[in-house]
């Protein structure tokens, strides 16, 4: 076990980092029970799976810091829960504009800006494309396609893992590791293409409702799960991070991205409690004319 190896100080810092863990799940928790009390049942799945996000990232880090073997498998529940995610946040900015229907109503002059992150940023001279069924239909298979085959392509790394045929930090082309890790990185970008494409429309209307902090934590979260631990990943494997027996430089640096981790989610759990916990009343319905609104002043 690696922490009968540890002195003093390594041993406060897993009791210190194991208890952010806990208190992360229990803010979760007693968040969960106000949502399922407090939020229309319309709502409340993919709030509650959004909120749980932060907590399983760190759950699983834990498990991976006191159990280094376990890497491999923590670092997949996480990838799959938060692939998961992605296609809810996209639902729950439907659902906030009231729904396919009522966001259809909203912008049927409107008009999708897909010259944004992270595909086509750059690509300024893309057309806008008209918001209708069709077009709401593709941008949720966007984001349904990598929940969907995230999951498919762990199980299939697991089974060539049990095989011999996949390392996790083998990178060469010879290896499964590199040809899976690029289809997965392709599968992220496209399924984030259409929660900024989404973002970019409804962003004014939903002010009120935080939109712009929740995708932000939605964005930190994104970040420091993928981003962060792809770079510490290579400094491992370069070497620069150093081996420390019994740790190797691989192990070392799964080791420093589980600490992170646990820090970092444990912010986002208490942030993501201040901005989710609110009164999720609806939008006024977009048929409601400025007469209507006389009429609703004059009555008692």
């Amino acid at each position: 076990s690696l922490s009968a190896g540890l002195d003093l100080p390594g041993r406060f810092l897993f009791a210190i980092l194991t208890l952010m863990t806990l208190i992360a799940n229990l803010v979760f928790i007693e968040e969960a029970v106000y949502i399922y009390r407090k939020i229309p049942s319309s709502k409340r799945s993919v709030i509650i799976w959004i909120n749980a996000a932060a907590p399983v990232i760190a759950t699983t880090s834990c498990v991976g810091m006191w159990i280094p073997r376990s890497t491999m498998f923590t670092d997949f529940t996480a990838a799959v829960f938060f692939s998961i995610v992605i296609h809810k946040f996209l639902m729950m900015m439907i659902t906030e504009c009231g729904g396919q229907n009522l966001l259809l109503k909203r912008f049927e002059n409107g008009r999708f800006k897909i010259s944004t992150g992270p595909c086509c940023c750059c690509c300024l001279c893309l057309p806008r494309v008209r918001i209708t069924r069709r077009t709401l239909f593709w941008l949720k298979l966007g984001t349904f396609q990598f929940a969907f085959l995230r999951p498919v392509l762990v199980f299939l790394s697991i089974v060539l893992w049990t095989n011999g045929n996949y390392t996790l930090y083998n990178l060469s082309p010879k290896g499964a590791a590199i040809w899976i890790s690029c289809f997965v990185g392709v599968l992220t970008i496209i399924a984030l293409w259409p929660v900024a494409i989404m973002f970019q429309q409804v962003r004014t209307l939903l002010i009120g409702k935080k939109i712009i902090p929740k995708f932000a934590l939605y964005q930190f979260i994104l970040i420091l799960n993928h981003l962060q631990a792809a770079i510490i990943n290579i400094l491992a494997m370069q070497r620069v991070i150093p081996c420390v027996p019994p740790l190797s430089s691989s192990a070392r640096g799964a080791y420093m991205t589980h600490q992170l981790l646990i820090m970092e989610m444990f912010l986002i759990t208490l942030i993501s409690r201040v901005v989710y916990r609110r009164r999720y009343d609806d939008l006024e319905p977009p048929e409601c004319t400025a007469e209507e609104a006389g009429d609703k002043e004059q009555a008692p």
